[in-house]
């Protein structure tokens, strides 16, 4: 990734905070909407830096910026360190995007997989591993989230329910 120049961004974060670590350096990902930046130092004392633009040192009025660009209220909890497993889930949506646009299915339904390990995932990711199985000829897998996804959400999103319930009837179909 760092001969290349090539990869994810999140990764360059990662790999900003691992070096810090080996370091002995305090070194935390703060989530900002679309970019993860590192803080470096102790919690609540830290300069915020962005490894992905040379390691350029971003302040307290750039980050909120940053976050409101993005359409979004800034609060200062935007500041705080992500948990290692919201990192991960970060990490793994990134790689379900870029699947996505390049069409792996396989690679975006192993990050689905990944993701639906962690604790607190999103209920839509049973529906996009429902799609994502049935695209692979496992229809009966891909009829099963469906149906998990389509009870989960049924009170609340009745017309996504009502979708996932069709798609997992028209998954079983195609057993025959």
């Amino acid at each position: 990734m760092l001969r290349r120049r090539h990869g994810l961004p999140i990764l360059l974060s990662v790999v900003w905070m691992e070096v810090a670590r080996r370091l002995g350096i305090p070194a935390y990902p703060i989530g900002l909407p679309g970019h993860v930046i590192v803080g470096i130092g102790s919690p609540g004392h830290y300069v915020l830096v962005d490894p992905f633009s040379g390691g350029k040192l971003i302040t307290v009025h750039e980050a909120a910026e940053r976050v409101r660009s993005a359409g979004v209220p800034f609060t200062r909890t935007y500041l705080e360190p992500m948990s290692p497993a919201d990192l991960l889930m970060r990490v793994l949506g990134n790689i379900r995007v870029w699947a996505a646009r390049t069409d792996t299915t396989a690679t975006r339904l192993w990050a689905v997989e990944l993701s639906l390990l962690l604790p607190h995932h999103p209920v839509h990711l049973r529906r996009e591993r429902g799609e994502l199985r049935t695209r692979l000829g496992d229809f009966l897998g891909g009829a099963e989230d469906l149906t998990t996804f389509a009870d989960a959400v049924g009170l609340l999103e009745p017309a996504a329910a009502a979708a996932a319930r069709e798609a997992a009837h028209a998954a079983r179909a195609r057993l025959n």
